[in-house]
């Protein structure tokens, strides 16, 4: 009976420690994430609020981007899938740095948000966006419901989206553009809850190793996808609801 309740002692005091544990965890991607965000808008505004510097990457009066333009526009893009195939080999110091530097690309390439809409509609999108984002990640952290599943369907549904926005640069159309804006906000919807239930999970299924190094790097791979998918969803309803300058 006394070894009985020393193994439910310890048992239920390594069950504290991960949950401990994770909360560190989820603390960590969150405010990378929120960090991020803040380079993200604190670059996309510089840029954007400066004629000069936003002329660099794009016609101010059109706002066509140049061929600097488009490479800062496809970047994150290429960035995010070299930061995927080189996680493995970078420190976490590195990797942090890697998406910190990714951000600021970021921004420049949103910069044109603030030549195009107004300030005000920008302020009130995001805090919409961030409201739907606070609610889903909220429920993909606490409930029940295995929702791995949803995975393969919603990276097809981005696999699609990509390619129909890459054609849509061309094509230019407002009505592709505005199915595209639709169905995105549903999906980055679908990935902020399915993302966040899979770091939790991807920790609980390493928690036990203690590997800080793979705590640390596992942190900002979670960051960096929670980070696209509030980025992606402001920016689909930005498209819907944005007021235009």
């Amino acid at each position: 009976m006394a070894e009985f309740e020393t193994i439910r002692a310890g048992t239920g005091a390594r069950a504290a420690q991960i949950d401990e544990g994770l909360r560190a965890h989820m603390n960590k991607v969150y405010g990378t994430m929120s960090v991020g965000m803040l380079i993200t808008f604190a670059v996309a505004w510089a840029v954007g609020s400066s004629p000069a510097l936003l002329g660099v990457f794009r016609d101010p009066v059109t706002l066509q981007p140049n061929i600097l333009g488009y490479v800062v526009m496809f970047a994150p893009l290429l960035m995010v899938f070299g930061f995927s195939a080189m996680i493995n080999r970078l420190s976490a110091a590195a990797a942090q740095l890697f998406f910190f530097v990714f951000a600021a690309v970021m921004g420049l390439s949103l910069s044109w948000i603030f030549v195009a809409f107004t300030g005000f509609s920008i302020a009130q999108v995001f805090l919409i966006t961030a409201i739907a984002f606070a609610g889903l990640s909220l429920w993909g952290y606490t409930t029940k419901k295995d929702i791995s599943g949803w995975g393969s369907f919603l990276i097809m549904g981005l696999i699609g989206l990509i390619v129909a926005s890459i054609v849509n640069i061309f094509l230019g159309s407002p009505a592709i553009m505005f199915a595209i804006s639709i169905i995105g906000v549903l999906i980055f919807a679908g990935l902020t809850a399915y993302d966040t239930q899979d770091i939790k999970n991807e920790y609980l299924a390493h928690a036990h190793h203690g590997d800080s190094e793979w705590l640390g790097k596992s942190a900002i791979m979670g960051s960096l996808r929670l980070y696209l998918d509030f980025i992606n969803m402001f920016i689909m309803l930005l498209s819907l609801f944005g007021q235009r300058e």
